[in-house]
């Protein structure tokens, strides 16, 4: 198999794990110090927060008991936790080559906790969206924003 082809597929093997995780991806990359360290503060920050009771309440659509349960100054370190983690695993597979790669994955983060803070209040057609799916739709939106920013600061820097 092409090495090019091995090493975007190596990329993509620790991205998702990341995704899984946060940790994974940098024990697939032999980074075990690092890795042991995010998976250690994603349980401390998961128990303390709450994550997984909020996210079950969460996915039956009872947001106000989801809201009730949460520990938000927690549950806003988890969004730059998650992004760091995946950017750091992403970039020691090899993605480090793409310059300002850590931009989108930045505003992500942002936006991520953004909607973590405004998630208990902010509701669309008089229905919570909650701590879990606000912040996921932010950091989409987030990564969308940094990756327009990324291809404008790449454009300029190409003239």
């Amino acid at each position: 198999m092409d090495t090019s082809i091995q090493k975007k597929e190596k990329r993509l093997e620790v991205l998702f794990w990341s995704i899984a995780l946060p940790g994974f991806g940098q024990l697939l990359n032999e980074k075990y110090f690092k890795g042991f360290i995010l998976i250690i503060l994603e349980v401390i920050i998961n128990i303390k927060g709450k994550i997984n009771i909020v996210i079950m309440h969460s996915f039956v659509g009872e947001m106000a008991f989801a809201i009730n349960e949460a520990n938000f100054l927690w549950v806003m370190f988890y969004p730059c936790l998650y992004l760091f983690a995946i950017w750091d695993a992403y970039r020691d597979a090899g993605g480090g080559m793409y310059p300002y790669l850590y931009i989108p994955f930045v505003f992500s983060a942002y936006f991520g906790t953004l909607g973590v803070i405004y998630s208990a209040h902010l509701s669309i057609f008089g229905f919570l969206i909650g701590p879990v799916f606000l912040p996921i739709i932010l950091m989409m939106i987030g990564f969308l924003i940094g990756q327009l920013l990324r291809t404008v600061i790449l454009k300029r820097k190409k003239h």
